[in-house]
């Protein structure tokens, strides 16, 4: 039996949140995080808490089947203030 998602299934999706500061050199370093979250709704609420105390914070999420090492696009849900681009 495959263990291929169905058309009609819901891929599983990481979703994470990520605060920034900034040490002596300049450089962005996390703060916070990666810290996985359980749903979109968290993770912003989350980012949004964390944005006055870190000099940046990101929340993002993509579809994921780590099982096969499948991920999809990251989807930024937020942004606040200087965070790294991502790859």
């Amino acid at each position: 039996m495959s263990d291929a998602l169905l058309p009609q299934q819901k891929r599983p999706k990481l979703i994470v949140v990520v605060a920034f500061d900034r040490g002596e050199d300049g450089e962005l370093f996390p703060a916070f995080g990666p810290a996985d979250q359980q749903s979109e709704e968290r993770a912003i609420r989350t980012a949004k808490a964390l944005a006055s105390k870190h000099v940046g914070v990101i929340a993002w999420s993509r579809e994921a089947n780590p099982d096969i090492g499948e991920y999809g696009p990251p989807k930024t849900l937020f942004v606040s203030g200087d965070v790294p681009d991502m790859e």
